[in-house]
């Protein structure tokens, strides 16, 4: 038992090495590249200078602080408006309409299994009446996005509703006095404080990394900044890049930490 545990060991560790060097290499070269002198060789950081200077980043690349403005709202905008969407939703169906969870489940789910490139085709058609309603701006991404990050914020939630008793918890609120609305404010989001964070995060990270819908859509976001500047400037291409990617694994990293909060409070308990 010894020796098996010990090769176990050794083979997680080989497997976290091999893992480590497969994503931690890219990165590497990610950072040498931004950092490399055109001219004389050598090093400079004045790439990522201009990046962190936000005064700089408006006057030498003003399409990609824009860019990353309009992704920065629609982010936001989206995890709101998911939220107000879903929660609501999710509570009055295993309420009231227990029957529906499983359709409900099937419709949420269902943009997981299309392709983005296929949501655009039947999107477009419906844009074009956005742009007629709430005019042609970049924000108006908000509601394709509400849609892409449906299966993941669902899976979220209902794992947050699944391990709290919302039933008893509503019949003791209303048997107070207590209306919908206090119901949702007051009873029910506190106890979902964990998955309604980690829905938030997962709509935050899908949105920051979304090429496709806005480019065929032809709205402007991060990535899409990001891919135009690649022909003007590679060097802050690449350093916006990988500056999105740190954010969105800093992001996954600290959904991860809410869930193990969440766990070892539920044990504790």
């Amino acid at each position: 038992m010894a020796r098996r545990r010990r090769r176990q060991r050794i083979f997680r560790w080989v497997v976290l090495v091999v893992l480590g060097i497969f994503f931690l290499t890219p990165l590497y070269a990610m950072i040498e590249f931004t950092t490399r002198k055109t001219i004389g060789g050598g090093r400079t950081l004045e790439t990522w200078k201009t990046l962190f200077n936000w005064g700089k980043l408006q006057a030498n690349y003003p399409d990609l602080s824009t860019g990353l403005i309009y992704s920065l709202e629609q982010a936001a905008l989206t995890a709101i408006l998911m939220l107000a969407l879903l929660v609501p939703t999710m509570v009055w169906v295993r309420l009231r309409l227990p029957a529906l969870r499983r359709p409900m489940e099937f419709v949420c789910l269902l943009p997981l299994t299309i392709p983005a490139i296929v949501l655009v085709v039947g999107l477009a058609p419906i844009y074009a009446w956005v742009v007629y309603f709430f005019g042609s701006s970049s924000v108006t991404l908000v509601f394709a996005y509400v849609v892409l990050v449906l299966p993941y914020s669902y899976r979220a939630l209902d794992a947050g509703l699944a391990a709290i008793d919302v039933k008893t918890l509503s019949e003791a609120a209303r048997s107070l006095g207590a209306s919908w609305f206090t119901l949702l404010w007051r009873v029910v989001l506190p106890n979902l404080r964990s998955a309604v964070l980690s829905s938030a995060f997962l709509a935050v990270a899908l949105v920051l990394g979304e090429f496709t819908i806005a480019s065929l859509l032809n709205r402007q976001n991060l990535q899409v900044a990001v891919f135009l500047l690649g022909a003007a400037s590679a060097p802050m291409s690449v350093a916006a890049s990988f500056t999105a990617l740190v954010l969105a694994f800093v992001l996954l990293f600290a959904l991860s930490f809410v869930g193990g909060h969440r766990r070892s409070r539920k044990e504790s308990s």
